[in-house]
């Protein structure tokens, strides 16, 4: 049964990575992937709680799921209200290299402070504003992946496994950001440098969006501070409630709601209509998410089935070295989900608060997930966004990923060894 599980998860992974090739698309894949890894477990197992267990993974599911959605209908609004026309008006340059620079430093910082996924999501959207040519576009998002992946690892709110590390204090917040921030810039300023040797010319067209907008500057300044204040609420709603972030997103989302009902209560339908919450949620988009949620329910089959902990009891029997181990289970997580990952290794190892081994853990499952674009959900999310192929970013990013996060990993080792 369970060589049945890993060979559909890998005839889906390999459906996901040539979707251009078999001319299927990835949603439709990801999803006959999740039902069917479930179903064989199902089928074959004399498993009676089969039902209990699945509830489980979607209630955990769901809540990156809803948080998806309400990230993406915020940015949806923002858009809507032309509100990152702010942001575009004031990058003077057209310099395709101060560009790049600029938005994947931009990009690093956010992560720490919102996290990822949402700050993958904004980015993506400002880039694809200002960058009109399809490649050059590509190239700057997938290195913004790298941005986002980077500067939320050092960060106890930037990604799930860091804040997984903190709140299971294995991590204190100060010790995390003191020990990988250093790391976690190598990891992106290296393959930064060389793709800004990639990159040459200038932006062909850097004007905001051409399509008459009936929105006043004062609107747009609302609804987009307010919707950047909402996105940044999430941590503190967070520490505050101890709630998860999907429920702060979507507070957020109501705020929004209740703001831009009262901003156009006095304009038109037609006119309400377009700028409203329920329009920018059907804009989103729902594949996307849909790929992402087979994704997800595929590999808590295999963490069900203890695939993902035996490969780590078998990393530990067969390697040793807790060094090699870490780094090993970061360039796992660019294949499967880092969370369940990470859910393993919590369990296999039991290491003081502080311990060099969660530092390497950090880093390794937060960074490690850029290598492939389906490793990450800051990946997963753009390349919804932007409709990137696997093979695509497997061709023109992954290179430059691994070498960061080599590279993060040698300044990581030589750091704590003249620390220590």
């Amino acid at each position: 049964m369970i060589s049945a599980i890993i060979l559909i998860f890998i005839i889906g992974y390999l459906f996901i990575a040539f979707e251009h090739s078999v001319a299927i698309n990835k949603s439709g894949s990801a999803l006959m992937l999740g039902v069917l890894c479930w179903s064989i477990y199902a089928l074959f197992s004399h498993n009676d709680s089969i039902g209990s267990s699945l509830s489980h993974h979607l209630g955990e599911i769901s809540e990156i799921i809803f948080f998806l959605l309400g990230a993406m209908a915020i940015v949806e609004l923002i858009d809507a209200h032309n509100g990152f026309d702010i942001i575009t008006d004031s990058i003077k340059t057209k310099n395709k290299r101060y560009l790049l620079l600029i938005i994947c430093i931009v990009a690093f910082i956010l992560s720490a402070v919102l996290d990822n996924l949402t700050t993958a999501i904004v980015m993506a959207t400002i880039v694809k504003k200002i960058i009109p040519e399809k490649q050059d576009r590509y190239f700057f998002i997938g290195l913004i992946i790298i941005a986002c992946n980077a500067g939320g690892c050092f960060s106890p709110i930037g990604d799930v496994t860091s804040t997984m590390l903190w709140v299971g204090n294995k991590l204190s917040a100060t010790y995390m950001i003191s020990h990988l921030i250093i790391p976690s810039l190598v990891c992106l300023m290296v393959p930064l440098s060389i793709g800004l040797l990639k990159v040459k010319g200038n932006v062909e067209n850097i004007e905001a969006t051409s399509d008459f907008n009936p929105i006043s500057k004062t609107e747009k300044t609302i609804i987009f501070s307010l919707g950047l204040f909402t996105l940044l609420f999430v941590p503190v709603f967070k520490t505050i409630t101890h709630l998860p972030p999907y429920m702060g997103i979507l507070f957020g989302l109501g705020i929004m709601w209740i703001v831009t009902e009262l901003i156009h209560k006095k304009k038109g339908t037609e006119e309400k209509d377009r700028f409203s919450v329920s329009n920018a949620i059907s804009r989103t988009d729902v594949p996307s998410v849909l790929f992402f949620l087979g994704i997800l329910l595929a590999v808590a089959c295999l963490q069900e089935v203890h695939v993902l902990s035996d490969m780590a009891t078998y990393l530990n029997n067969t390697i040793g070295d807790l060094k090699l181990i870490s780094a090993s289970i970061g360039l796992l997580s660019a294949i499967v989900d880092n969370v369940p990952l990470l859910a393993a290794t919590l369990g296999m190892y039991n290491m003081p608060l502080d311990d060099t081994f969660w530092l390497m853990i950090c880093y390794c499952t937060g960074t490690g997930g850029s290598c492939l674009i389906i490793g990450s959900a800051a990946g997963v999310a753009v390349m919804g966004l932007e409709n990137i192929s696997f093979s695509w970013y497997l061709k023109n990013i992954s290179l430059l990923a691994l070498i960061g996060y080599i590279s993060g990993f040698i300044v990581f080792l030589i750091q704590n060894s003249l620390i220590n």
